[in-house]
């Protein structure tokens, strides 16, 4: 049977390879040199089994989602990722869970050139909980409060086919198998927009972000609130997901405007700036939609492709009431 060390040394530790961790696994604390000048982005993600994700879900997705929520959360402030730790209960230390698990967490960290650098493990009902550190310059990082009247309203990639699939796994609508495979790769394997985050924080061609995990009239939601200002989004204009773009139209506004687990980003920015963001995103071949603007007169206005008001009731997803 592994003992909690045992674990950690075979599944979790490895030889040191980026250079920003100055003490890694292995002692009380980590030791974190910081870049001279630059401030530390820190953000931390739980996801919980039978509330973020299915009983018996497949352990190198779930490896993979636990750092790429985090991690979205980073390209969400234009930060660069520096270094992660783990916090991980488990019902049993399962070596076949824990290979498949250690193998989607890694793949994706090395994609991003980000290191574990510290946890703990325990026994327990399976819950998973990663911290990420992250830099920016002091100044360019997107915050929720800097949307400024006149603004137009960006997404990333697509929207709605994570919350298809989730409607699929619930029996709410069929999807072809073929479909149903398709859509779920965006719930279980988001790609976290870093590249495109620290590009509109180091250029400065974007004032306000949020990543879009609870849906976006939610998370836009967020914006407005702290920026005290209002916003028209046109929904016929928002981004479907493959998928969800062959269903009718209700589905397709109500999933794409407020179904969540998306991970994309919404960015807000000066209509001067729309070719260096086309030009930016394009280097980090990472579509963006133009999908609306930012007011100065308070609350969310929806409309459809014509400019039509459009009458309907889409919240966002909540941790204790959805």
């Amino acid at each position: 049977m592994l003992s909690e060390f045992d674990l950690i040394k075979e599944y979790f530790q490895r030889p040191q390879h980026a250079t920003r961790a100055a003490l890694g696994i292995g002692d009380d604390c980590a030791l974190i040199a910081p870049t001279p000048g630059m401030q530390t982005a820190i953000s931390s993600d739980m996801l919980v089994e039978g509330r973020h994700f299915f009983a018996g879900e497949e352990a190198l997705r779930l490896g993979h989602k636990a750092l790429a929520v985090n991690l979205s959360d980073l390209a969400a402030m234009g930060a660069r990722p520096v270094g992660f730790t783990l916090a991980l209960a488990l019902p049993a230390a399962d070596r076949a869970w824990l290979q498949g698990f250690a193998q989607g967490l890694f793949a994706l960290a090395d994609a991003f050139n980000i290191e574990l650098i510290g946890g703990d493990t325990t026994k327990g009902p399976l819950n998973i909980c990663i911290t990420v550190f992250g830099e920016v310059a002091p100044g360019r990082a997107l915050r929720r409060s800097a949307a400024r009247p006149g603004d137009d309203i960006w997404i990333s990639g697509t929207l709605g086919d994570a919350r298809l699939a989730l409607a699929a796994y619930r029996q709410e609508l069929t999807l072809e198998r073929s479909a149903l495979e398709t859509a779920a790769v965006r719930l279980h394997m988001p790609v976290p927009r870093v590249e495109l985050g620290v590009l509109l924080a180091e250029q400065g061609i974007a004032h306000a972000a949020i990543d879009i995990s609870d849906g976006l009239i939610g998370d836009l939601g967020h914006i407005l609130k702290l920026s005290q200002v209002g916003a028209t989004l046109d929904l016929d204009a928002l981004p479907a997901g493959d998928i969800l773009a062959t269903r009718d139209t209700a589905l397709r506004r109500a999933y794409s405007a407020a179904g969540g687990d998306d991970y994309e980003l919404c960015f807000t920015a000066p209509a001067a700036a729309r070719a260096a963001i086309l030009t930016a995103a394009g280097s980090v071949a990472t579509p963006v939609t133009r999908v609306g603007s930012i007011e100065a007169q308070a609350g969310l206005r929806l409309v459809d492709a014509g400019g039509a008001a459009l009458d309907l009731q889409l919240a966002g997803f909540d941790h204790f009431t959805s």
